[in-house]
């Protein structure tokens, strides 16, 4: 008599779906943990300023002269506590300080996305192309990098001031500005106009930088395959050119919004920029720097949050650029 011996068969390994380059990109950014804490930061800042109008305790320009320069955690003739104390008119400047927030960071990213958007666009247009399309880009690339920036935007912005019924801007754009800012209509003119200003003399080293990246990705062996497939121009740029491109500028935007929020706070603390009653971080330290020898605390008020911004949007494009690049060891 014979037995048949039953072959249980091993399991088979199991097989994991690769990781997608956005995970692994994620993966590596959350090893960096100044660039985590600092995004958590920033995000913190984002969403009191975005709540500003539901959360401020005060109104935002309600004047109280007989509360002028109370310190922080002082209370008013009313019994009402003031956190961060009042500014030259006896704002609430808790208040002021979470609108200005809403301004000023809005002003760097708005401001920044324009600029990467028109310096994206005309890199990518340049570098693909060459010829007489490169020829007119680079051109003017380089008439707008001569300018010397600062002095041109006191001298451009320092026309308007005042002047908000003279900008050009109807109901339709300056309504979603206000609405987005916390602002008037009337102060909303004001804002955008410093937000294409800054705008316009800020996308010339995205392009530059696109440009490049433009230039070595074209030269690349599935660029001409797809080309031979048949892939127009515009398929060519929007599946293969710009996506195997498009890392630098992620670093970029994060780093320009840096660069923005410093000028618009320098341009505000000029007296030039965006002015009272309309709230930044500029002006808030404009008004606090003439009183600073009395009232120690007051510039205090607006510029740590300058500071504490600063650093964190530096941190962000750090890790976003050790993330980006698998050269680099977290």
């Amino acid at each position: 008599m014979t037995t048949t011996s039953t072959v249980i068969p091993a399991d088979e390994p199991k097989t994991t779906a690769p990781e997608s380059q956005l995970s692994i990109v994620m993966r590596r950014f959350r090893k960096h943990r100044l660039a985590m804490f600092s995004l958590g930061l920033l995000v913190v800042m984002l969403l009191l300023s975005g709540l500003a109008p539901l959360i401020a305790p005060f109104p935002r320009d309600e004047p109280n002269l007989q509360a002028r320069f109370l310190t922080p955690f002082a209370s008013d003739s009313t019994g009402k506590l003031h956190i961060l104390g009042t500014d030259h008119l006896g704002r609430d400047s808790a208040t002021r300080l979470l609108f200005a927030s809403r301004v000023s960071l809005g002003t760097a990213i708005f401001s920044t996305l324009i600029s990467s958007i028109i310096g994206i666009v005309l890199g990518l247009l340049a570098g693909f192309f060459g010829g007489w399309v490169d020829t007119i880009i680079s051109r003017i690339l380089e008439i707008v990098a001569t300018f010397p920036i600062f002095p041109l935007l006191l001298i451009i912005v320092a026309i308007f001031v005042g002047n908000e019924k003279n900008i050009p801007f109807p109901d339709v754009i300056t309504k979603p500005v206000s609405f987005l800012f916390a602002v008037s209509e009337r102060e909303a003119k004001l804002v955008l106009m410093v937000n294409l200003i800054l705008a316009f003399f800020g996308w010339t080293a995205t392009c530059r930088l696109m440009r490049g990246m433009v230039f070595s990705v074209r030269e690349n062996v599935y660029i001409d395959s797809a080309r031979a497939l048949g892939a127009s121009n515009l398929r060519l740029l929007a599946r293969h050119v710009f996506p195997n491109a498009v890392a630098p500028m992620i670093v970029d935007f994060t780093l320009g919004i840096n660069g923005t929020l410093v000028s618009e706070s320098g341009l505000s603390f000029l007296g030039v920029g965006i002015t009272d009653p309309t709230p930044t971080w500029g002006n808030m330290l404009l008004y606090a720097q003439s009183n600073m020898f009395q009232h120690p605390w007051m510039p205090l008020i607006p510029s740590l949050p300058i500071l504490l911004a600063s650093v964190a949007i530096n941190y962000i494009g750090d890790g976003m650029r050790d993330a980006l690049d698998p050269r680099q060891k977290i």
